[in-house]
């Protein structure tokens, strides 16, 4: 490879691992924080995505369709908090992993009923949809970059939140004692509300800034959710930190891994798990 492409190789690597981090980063907070389960987290990545196409249907804009959806994705985690997951605390994992597959199976057919069982593409916002030029033939979509820019502005935010305001130092507590924080005053249940409803706004995030370059069809949540899960693993379950390093090594070795060694590319990320899981069985950054 020439310097061209391994520079255009290592931008899908950053952009690949920082939307996985989106992903990977709100099922570390429910997983690590509630306690939860949810193998129903690569839907709401697949809910984000098909809310991206009927949104765009409706304002003809990308831009606008992610603002629309952002609070209805923030409605919905609420929503499910409220009346599912909040029954889950104190029941054991089999329960939880039932509970989320049911919820796989529910929103793929409420996604077959409304909008169908076709492939669909989401157009990228004109003031997006350039290149920036390389060299005398190779190019690279400036969308792809603003993909980054907003997953690392996010992943900035995220930092802040939890680690330098009130709210996050709630959560911090609440994940380590629940019966403690809830004699101190504080309303637990709504801090987990906001943990779940945070958590599937990221997934739904990445599969609105997704949708235009990886299409939108059925069923688009099970690798990512797979994806996901081997992120968290690597990372440290509950450690943000973790899911971002971890997003970031997987990025580049299935990006890499497809140019370098093709054959070998479906298990390249799974060796890496395995030598993780030998080496360090708590993930790459244990949490304290």
């Amino acid at each position: 490879m020439d310097l061209a492409s391994i520079l255009i190789q290592t931008l899908n690597s950053v952009q690949y691992g920082l939307l996985l981090f989106l992903v990977a980063s709100g099922l570390t907070l429910v997983f690590g924080i509630m306690g939860i389960i949810n193998l129903a987290h690569g839907s709401f990545y697949m809910i984000g995505a098909y809310m991206a196409f009927v949104l765009t249907s409706f304002t003809g804009n990308l831009l606008f369709a992610i603002l629309l959806g952002i609070p209805l994705a923030l409605a919905l985690g609420a929503f499910l908090e409220w009346a599912l997951f909040s029954h889950l605390y104190k029941r054991d994992h089999l329960e939880q992993v039932l509970l989320t597959y049911g919820l796989i199976l529910i929103f793929e057919e409420i996604r077959s009923i409304l909008v169908g069982d076709d492939v669909h593409g989401v157009a990228i916002p004109t003031l997006l949809n350039f290149s920036i030029q390389l060299n005398e033939i190779l190019s690279y979509p400036f969308y792809r970059v603003a993909i980054s820019i907003a997953c690392i502005i996010l992943a900035i935010g995220m930092f802040y939140l939890i680690q330098r305001t009130k709210l996050g130092m709630m959560i911090r507590a609440g994940s380590h004692d629940r019966t403690m924080v809830q004699a101190l005053g504080i309303n637990i249940n709504m801090i987990y509300r906001v943990v779940f409803a945070l958590g599937l706004s990221l997934a739904a995030l990445a599969g609105m800034l997704a949708s235009p370059i990886s299409s939108v069809y059925p069923n688009m949540g099970s690798q990512v959710l797979i994806i996901s899960f081997v992120v968290v693993v690597i990372g440290g379950i509950g450690s943000v930190w973790g899911a971002l390093i971890a997003a970031m090594i997987i990025g580049f070795a299935d990006t890499f891994g497809k140019v370098i060694f093709p054959e070998l590319s479906g298990m390249v990320v799974y060796l890496i798990m395995a030598a993780v899981l030998l080496w360090r069985p708590e993930g790459i950054f244990k949490r304290a």
